[in-house]
């Protein structure tokens, strides 16, 4: 069934390419397509165009459906357009002329606009929710080893002392920034758009803020061509907040890769954790980590995919818009799953103490040295030349004695200040 259906068939092959892989991905939507319907069939009420009766059996109608998606019985049947079409389909069938009223003063455009921006603020809670759950993790690693040792690196030289403490609690505040962008794409998300139509609005009366509040949107797009050109551009807000997460992702992922070979040995995964070589029998490699680096590395690229599939288009509705489903979709999946893998193998990871012994270490405390003779009244430059000609010299010996007291620093973490502003970002999303 074609909702546009004028009395003429559409050649097959046309058919098959315009609708792609709309059906598959709808299945998704098909939730988010009920609820509008039934804010839809609430307000049609509320304004006289439906009777009291009418919307007693629509939304009991759509109860009925919303229950089958449920269930995983629902199904957008071949030769069914979308999941608008599929919904509408169903109602008519099993309610007769009524069903037909449903689609009164909406656009499939505003209805899958609608569902668009519900799916969004759904998934960004999810995503937001397991970010949280690795943010956790970080923190109470941090914690636990916040006194033990490890090298610190610039240019991949060795640099200053670091700390466990350090490094877990550096990612964990990383992903606060993470999130903001998250809160902003949700923000983008709750707007309401349904009652725009086309994108020209409805001769009418429709009560655009009591679909608001049924659905609870903080606000609505009130232009109703603003509200269609957000189409895009509320995917690419979110796909901006999937890549950011993504890149914190893809780097703890090389840390970790980095950190777990021979030459560095500061943590081990789990022989469990591993892979083998079919020629190499010592082998014990992180594929699991090499993974998440390679997909998230890839999830990066999800903003300028979305910005040049929009690019340069004017106003209004375009098919086009049909695709930012088969990249957006199948992404948000993508980072749930490196999300939950990362966070599974952080809470199983080995490291190393005592790393800082080693004497191939000692050059990372030149700079501690450099602070002890400035605080014994040696000019710093001074100070910082002595240290090196002992250096280059070899006769450096390190003062292994650390004394970091400022805020952020290996000796005063700051966990609490930083699980603070996770927390109050996520109070802007979860609430």
């Amino acid at each position: 069934m074609k909702l546009w259906n004028k009395g003429f068939d559409i050649d097959k092959q046309v058919e098959k390419f315009t609708i792609g892989k709309d059906s598959e991905l709808d299945m998704q939507l098909a939730e988010y397509d009920v609820q509008g319907s039934a804010a839809h069939v609430q307000m049609l009420c509320s304004i006289g165009i439906l009777t009291g009766d009418e919307e007693k059996i629509l939304l009991a109608g759509l109860a009925d459906i919303a229950q089958e998606i449920r269930d995983g019985k629902f199904v957008i049947e071949a030769g069914t357009e979308d999941v608008h079409s599929q919904v509408e389909t169903l109602l008519t069938q099993r309610l007769g002329d009524v069903g037909k009223k449903i689609h009164t003063g909406r656009s499939r455009n505003d209805q899958v606009l609608v569902d668009i921006k519900l799916f969004v603020r759904a998934k960004i809670k999810e995503i937001a929710a397991q970010t949280q759950t690795l943010f956790d993790t970080f923190i109470a690693l941090s914690q636990e080893h916040k006194n033990v040792l490890l090298p610190g690196y610039t240019h991949l030289q060795m640099a200053m002392p670091s700390s466990f403490g350090l490094w877990f609690a550096a990612y964990a505040e990383t992903l606060v920034d993470d999130v903001q962008i998250l809160a902003a794409a949700y923000k983008v998300a709750n707007q309401n758009p349904l009652g725009s139509g086309a994108g020209y609005g409805s001769s009418f009366p429709l009560n655009r803020a009591e679909t608001t509040r049924l659905l609870g949107f903080e606000t609505m797009h009130y232009n109703v061509a603003a509200a269609q050109m957000s189409r895009g551009k509320t995917e690419r807000a979110f796909a901006f907040g999937i890549a950011g997460i993504a890149a914190t992702l893809a780097r703890f992922a090389m840390d970790v890769c980095l950190y777990n070979s021979q030459n560095f040995g500061f943590i081990t995964l789990p022989d469990a954790f591993t892979t083998g070589s079919s020629i190499m029998p010592h082998k014990k490699n992180p594929d699991v980590m090499e993974l998440v680096r390679g997909k998230c590395n890839r999830l990066q690229s999800l903003p300028n995919e979305i910005a040049l599939l929009c690019t340069n288009l004017p106003s209004g509705y375009h098919r086009e818009f049909q695709l930012l489903k088969e990249i957006l979709f199948p992404a948000i999946t993508e980072l749930s799953n490196c999300l939950q893998m990362t966070t599974f193998v952080l809470q199983h990871i080995n490291i190393q103490h005592n790393i800082l012994s080693d004497e191939r270490y000692n050059c990372l405390f030149t700079v501690e040295s450099v602070n002890a003779l400035v605080q014994d009244g040696v000019p710093f430059r001074e100070a910082y030349r002595q240290v090196g000609a002992q250096v280059q010299q070899g006769t450096y010996q390190p003062l292994k004695a650390l004394h970091h007291t400022h805020e952020g620093s290996i000796g005063n973490l700051c966990n609490a200040a930083i699980a603070g502003k996770m927390q109050h970002v996520m109070d802007t999303i979860i609430n």
